[in-house]
């Protein structure tokens, strides 16, 4: 007879709420193995008794075939005494132990709950909320873990007797799925008016909100990460109205389709594209429009002026497709909230919000515990790359080229701000915050912080700040006397990021072009070139600093920038012709005089600055209505087809110094002589372009042939730019690295501080006995 034994087995990673249990159930099962089956903080932990050869085929199985949403990051096994046992089961779950269960992201409806939603027969036809093992809510959901149903805000409802069978059966898809529900014991729809008066529930409810599109009204409907506001997408009058009432004069809104087949009438879509939208976080991705689509009917002007790109998403909820399958076409599905205000997803704060903008609401009573917005991809040189990371990615744990010797939170950057907590050999990088730039959007971090801290069981011992003194995230952290602090500069932090993104610890010579940062010398900076590691940097060069006549309002008013730019460029006597000088001409002179007097101008190397001023002077665009406005436009008016340059200075006087001012006096006089500003536009991306690869050179020479750039910042998010950035990187021998899973932009500056933070705590601690004060 061939004897038994028995494994203690341990699984860590995303193995809680992805039908973890139930399939190494069944797997068990299938052979002939006895033991049982659980979840704990830890993750899944396993016993498994059988002959040698079944239990090494189970471990095998294990991890090659366990359920498509889970993530294994380790299987540990040992022996254990033998206790004879027959049978396998699932045990209820243990709350104690260190916690490095991993909450599942929030998943898109999956094609056999799709098929039940719409199919007659079937109890759960229609219904909204319909979910399995395999899809639905989870990180919006959650309270604590372990992730039991209990923990989620599913707790109120108790499971009918259907659906808790199908919990229990372990043949069935929603074994021990905790969303489980359906229309006899799940959550339900109402509709309301702005002012809180119920009309009509259930399919009722969704009838009513259909109607209201189609009669071009503005609803408000509660999603999974908080409330969406939505309109006909080929109403010109109902997105203008919509535009109007949220305060977003220009910024695109993203347009929802019904499938793929729908999406590819409105874009031009890669593999990539189709991949990203049909994906398990279905989230926003900017593809190209149809040439033909700008002018035609399918979408009104107003939710997308004059961008050459659209936001498609698919339907990633029962209840979005419902509302798709009935209205028939592309409807925007826009952020539930006025401009520069966190997503609302509180009921009673939603219709205190929302009232003066949607004409309706369309609720559910399942309560949502964090809020979250939806992700942003695009396609990038063959990859999918994230813009904004958050439904569907977070709280996704990113690995990292150095574990973490102590637990560390940084606290990012003031716009598309996220903080990131980090532990072992994982970072947990937030869902978006935004900007913080009022009370509301700080609360959201503080509660962020506070329910990711708990969730992980992350508690800092080290926390990393920006420098700008100002930042709410810097002042944040400064709050705090239990922990040892550490600023990380912004563009160290930008290049850091790249580098973690990759995998890699460097050196490299870094590019971080952005809109401003706190440089070390108090200047604000944002056209670096670096060389960095993941510890320290030296600054190797930058773009000539030219004056922000004042300050602030030269941000809101790029033709400020202009004007000091063009100062530079003509020594004071810029052409008078130039529509932008005509523009302003009665505050032309004193806005100069401003910026040479630097009071309130304050010197910058920013790149975002330098579009912008280009921007004020072939675009017209003298005042922006959301951040990056001005570059956006810019970049959409170049045309592609162009590739001639304009010749830029780069001095070497100790550092390198590319002067921004050749390349507006270029513009400039391209533009007095009747150029037409799409070639004007190219022509200046493809001289930045050529600018950057000039000084990367140069700067390998002056670096002893470092011959790795990393490419981060704001400004990268420009695909046209980057495209010839890399182009001509990799034709001058140089390897480039680009963001994929973080944002390029300020999104992913707290994935880069936390990193150096650690790196920086690391050589201190090396060095000598970790110091206990604050730093």
């Amino acid at each position: 007879m061939t004897s038994k034994r028995r494994l203690s087995v341990r699984v860590e990673g995303v193995v809680q709420g992805v039908g973890f249990r139930p399939f190494v159930r069944n797997l068990a099962t299938s052979l002939d193995l006895a033991g049982l089956v659980g979840n704990d903080a830890g993750g899944v932990f396993i016993e498994v008794e059988g002959t040698d050869d079944r239990l090494s085929a189970f471990l095998v199985d294990l991890e090659s075939g366990a359920p498509p949403l889970s993530v294994i990051e380790g299987v540990i096994s040992q022996p254990m005494r033998v206790k004879g046992t027959t049978g396998f089961e699932i045990v209820a779950s243990a709350g104690s132990g260190e916690r490095q269960a991993l909450v599942p992201a929030d998943t898109a409806t999956c094609p056999e709950c799709l098929r039940e939603l719409f199919d007659p027969a079937n109890r759960r036809f229609q219904y909204p909320f319909i979910n399995c093992t395999n899809c639905g809510p989870r990180f919006t959901i959650v309270r604590d873990v372990p992730y039991d149903r209990p923990n989620t805000t599913m707790a109120s409802f108790e499971m009918c007797s259907k659906c808790r069978w199908e919990y229990k059966d372990p043949n069935d898809r929603r074994y021990h799925a905790q969303p489980t529900c359906c229309p006899k014991c799940g959550p339900k729809l109402s509709l309301t008016g702005p002012d809180g008066d119920v009309s009509a529930v259930g399919g009722e409810a969704l009838a009513g909100a259909v109607d209201r599109l189609r009669a071009q009204q503005v609803v408000a409907i509660k999603g999974l990460g908080g409330y969406h506001l939505a309109v006909i997408a080929s109403s010109e009058k109902a997105a203008a109205c919509l535009r109007a009432r949220k305060h977003r004069e220009g910024k695109p809104f993203a347009v929802m389709v019904k499938d793929l087949e729908a999406a590819r009438s409105l874009c031009e879509l890669g593999g990539v594209d189709e991949q990203l939208l049909a994906g398990p976080a279905h989230p926003i991705v900017l593809a190209p429009r149809r040439q033909n689509e700008m002018t035609n009917t399918g979408v009104a002007p107003s939710v997308a002026p004059c961008n050459r790109y659209l936001g498609l998403m698919l339907p990633y909820t029962p209840l979005h497709h419902l509302i798709a399958a009935a209205v028939g076409e592309p409807f925007v599905l826009t952020s539930g909230n006025v401009s520069d205000e966190p997503i609302a997803y509180e009921d009673e704060d939603a219709l205190k919000r929302l009232s003066g903008i949607a004409d309706a609401f369309l609720v559910h009573d399942r309560a949502v515990h964090m809020r979250t917005d939806d992700s942003v991809t695009r396609a990038l040189r063959g990859k999918g790359v994230v813009v904004r990371r958050s439904r569907g990615y977070v709280p996704r744990p990113l690995s990292v080229p150095r574990e973490f010797s102590r637990p560390v939170l940084a606290c990012g950057a003031e716009l598309k701000n996220t903080f990131c907590l980090a532990k072992g050999n994982r970072a947990f990088v937030s869902h978006h915050i935004g900007d913080l730039e009022n009370y509301e959007t700080l609360r959201s971090f503080r509660d962020g912080v506070e329910h990711f801290c708990r969730l992980f069981d992350v508690y800092p011992e080290v926390i990393a700040h920006d420098l700008h003194p100002e930042y709410l995230s810097t002042k944040y952290a400064l709050e705090r006397d239990d922990v040892d602090l550490v600023g990380v500069q912004h563009h160290h932090a930008h290049v850091v990021s790249c580098l973690a993104d990759n995998g890699e610890t460097g050196p490299v010579i870094g590019v971080a072009f952005d809109g401003l940062g706190y440089g070390d010398d108090g200047t604000l900076w944002g056209g670096e070139f670096l060389v960095a590691d993941l510890a320290q940097y030296q600054r190797v060069g930058h773009l000539l600093p030219v004056p922000m006549p004042g300050g602030t309002a030269a941000i809101k008013q790029p033709w400020r920038m202009a004007a000091s730019y063009l100062d530079l460029a003509f020594a004071g006597s810029p052409p008078a012709s130039l529509a932008v000088v005509r523009r302003h001409e009665d505050q032309w002179g004193a806005v100069v005089a401003l910026a040479c007097s630097g009071v309130a101008s304050p010197l910058t190397s920013s790149a975002g600055r330098l579009f912008d001023a280009v921007a004020a002077i072939v675009c017209g665009r003298d005042r922006i209505n959301y951040e990056g406005q001005a570059a956006i436009e810019l970049e959409q008016l170049a045309d592609p087809a162009e590739m001639s340059t304009y010749p830029a200075t780069t001095e070497c006087a100790g550092t390198l110094q590319v002067v921004g001012a050749d390349l507006v006096r270029y513009v400039a006089e391209d533009m007095v002589t009747g150029v037409g500003e799409p070639i004007i536009a190219a022509r200046f991306h493809n001289s930045v372009a050529a600018s950057i690869v000039a000084a990367c050179a140069q700067a390998r020479d002056l670096s002893s042939g470092l011959g790795t750039v990393a490419l981060s910042g704001g400004v990268f998010q420009n695909v046209l730019l980057t495209e010839r950035v890399v182009t001509g990187l990799e034709r001058a021998g140089l390897r480039v690295l680009l963001h994929s899973r973080v944002p390029t932009n300020d999104g992913g500056i707290s994935f880069g501080q936390a990193v150096v933070a650690a790196a920086q705590d690391d050589a201190t601690a090396t060095a000598a006995d970790r110091p206990q004060s604050r730093r």
